[in-house]
């Protein structure tokens, strides 16, 4: 299981859609206070829509309460300004993304602390970031692909249908 923390979040729209992905994962999804929402906001809960019962998902008071409540072996900080593109690093089971939020990202004192860590997603100069549920979808994806995708069905009925049609023949 993937552990995906947001340390801030602003916006619910944001957490909202990365909650989605975290329920179709499977991946555990952590919030580090202080939210730029209320955990019930509608709109966070209208992004997730009919996923929420697949969510596991914790809230922390900051990253002190966070990591004293987590055994946390390895992690992968996302920022623009990391020093090595996330398909250099590998992906642990259990390994935790972070990812900051939307207006300042992560706090630099954080990754300067962990700069082994620190990962960023190509983009052109004059780019300044990607949207956050965008960021963490690309991040949630290159650590599940190297892991095999565990417990995750990696065909549809296509797939089915071809077998189906294959063993009548």
């Amino acid at each position: 299981m993937l552990n995906i923390v947001l340390v801030e979040p602003e916006i619910p729209q944001n957490t909202g859609n990365i909650s989605r992905t975290c329920a179709a994962t499977g991946s555990r999804l952590h919030l580090i206070k202080p939210l730029g929402f209320d955990i019930s906001d509608r709109q966070l809960k209208r992004a997730g829509l009919d996923y929420w019962h697949l969510l596991d998902v914790r809230v922390y008071e900051n990253l002190d309460d966070f990591f004293a409540k987590n055994d946390v072996r390895q992690m992968r900080l996302f920022s623009t300004k990391a020093p090595r593109c996330y398909t250099e690093a590998d992906y642990a089971d259990e390994c935790y993304l972070f990812f900051g939020k939307e207006t300042k990202g992560l706090p630099e004192e954080f990754l300067y602390a962990h700069p082994e860590d620190c990962v960023k997603l190509p983009m052109i100069p004059e780019a300044r970031s990607l949207n956050l549920s965008n960021s963490v979808a690309v991040g949630v994806f290159e650590a599940l692909r190297q892991l095999g995708f565990p417990h995750l069905r990696r065909w549809g009925k296509m797939n089915e249908a071809k077998q189906s049609a294959n063993a009548e023949e």
